[in-house]
């Protein structure tokens, strides 16, 4: 989520981040619907419905729009379409960032479900898009599992999935 990515002012950085970063840990087929919106509540929350419930992703990562500015409504916009939020999720995600950026207690990145889909709100940063991931992946697959989504599996050398409700 980024004004100005969208208008085309400068690069998206964060959704390569993620696609590079699922990239090295998914090993089975998956495919990528991107998307480079601007912070718009009401677009944010049109943008997610549509690729849960229409395209059918088990999985949309979004980066961007966390942080504590008045256009910074992408939490908002995903709490209102999720059934359930997922706090620990957020709570890792900060706690991971924090030795490194004394702001990241002012990210409100979240996560939660929407059907058989597992939503997750990151910062825009590359590296910060890499630190949560590494603090939350290995809860991902399982997540998925428990929804009802398709198996995710990872390659075990980058993250091990830890799946206590099935092998």
């Amino acid at each position: 989520m980024s004004d100005r990515a969208s208008r085309g002012e400068y690069a998206d950085r964060g959704g390569p981040a993620v696609r590079a970063y699922l990239e090295g840990v998914l090993v089975n087929a998956w495919e990528a619907d991107v998307r480079v919106i601007p912070d718009e509540e009401d677009l944010i929350r049109t943008t997610l419905v549509e690729l849960v419930d229409e395209a059918g992703c088990c999985l949309v990562i979004t980066t961007g729009g966390t942080g504590p500015a008045p256009r910074d409504v992408t939490p908002e916009a995903t709490a209102a379409v999720l059934d359930k939020e997922l706090a620990g999720f957020g709570e890792a995600m900060r706690a991971v960032s924090r030795p490194h950026v004394p702001t990241a207690v002012l990210s409100r990145q979240t996560a939660g479900v929407r059907g058989s889909a597992l939503i997750i709100n990151l910062p825009g940063s590359p590296k910060a898009v890499r630190e949560c991931l590494d603090a939350v992946f290995a809860a991902v697959p399982d997540c998925v599992d428990q929804v009802g989504g398709p198996r995710l599996e990872t390659d075990r050398s980058r993250v091990t999935a830890y799946r206590p409700h099935g092998s």
